[in-house]
């Protein structure tokens, strides 16, 4: 193999660690792993203008890892496959286990969300099979019926404080939201205390189920 062709192979994957390697980019990979987005919408979630949001958009679509399609006014993105939401999964799993910083900052998150491993995702579903616990998702119904964890019921964050006396106080509730780095679970999880449930919190999310080779479910 001459060596003008192995550098092109590393330069072609390259093109895809560059479309990473800006924070606000992992947020929007993180946000489209949730479901297709407008930009209008992404730019709301990320918290920047939509003239920055289109601009990472650009840059993920030139490296082929967000598609776009035209709905009627709008312009909506999501992700290429599956296997970008497992990209970003593996991507932030590994920052999690070497990086001390993150594992700090993960752990002022209201202590953290609790990490599962093969064992406690497997032990999870079983339980939520059985009925023995309730699994809460909080994200908003437009994602929850894009994908979502099996067994799983959905009551946004929005709409918790009203609908409180939907949830069983004689079980165990198990709230999580778009993955570890998302506070709507912590917030859920301190609303459900506050009001007398026993509730924690997961660090998985609709990508990490995903990554790993777990059953999601759709409503679309």
């Amino acid at each position: 193999m001459s060596r003008a062709l192995k550098n092109l192979l590393y330069e072609q994957v390259a093109r895809v660690g560059k479309a990473l390697s800006s924070p606000k980019r992992l947020e929007i990979l993180d946000l489209l792993a949730q479901g297709e987005k407008t930009v209008e919408v992404l730019a709301k979630e990320a918290a920047i203008d939509i003239k920055l949001t289109s601009a990472h958009l650009r840059v993920l679509k030139e490296s082929r890892i967000v598609q776009a399609r035209r709905d009627g006014r709008f312009i909506a993105y999501r992700l290429a496959g599956d296997d970008v939401a497992e990209l970003w999964a593996k991507l932030h799993t590994v920052a999690t286990e070497h990086l001390i910083e993150l594992q700090v900052a993960l752990d002022a998150i209201v202590s953290g969300p609790e990490r599962l491993n093969g064992e406690t995702r497997r032990t999870l579903l079983a339980k939520a099979r059985k009925g023995d616990i309730v699994v809460l998702d909080v994200r908003p119904e437009s994602e929850y019926r894009s994908s979502h964890l099996p067994h799983a019921r959905s009551i946004p964050l929005s709409e918790l404080k009203r609908r409180l006396s939907e949830l069983p106080k004689n079980k165990d509730i198990v709230a999580y939201c778009r993955g570890p780095f998302c506070l709507m679970s912590s917030e859920a999880v301190s609303l459900l205390q506050k009001h007398g449930f026993n509730a924690r919190k997961i660090g998985d999310g609709v990508a990490e189920w995903s990554a790993a080779r777990l059953p999601l479910v759709s409503e679309s």
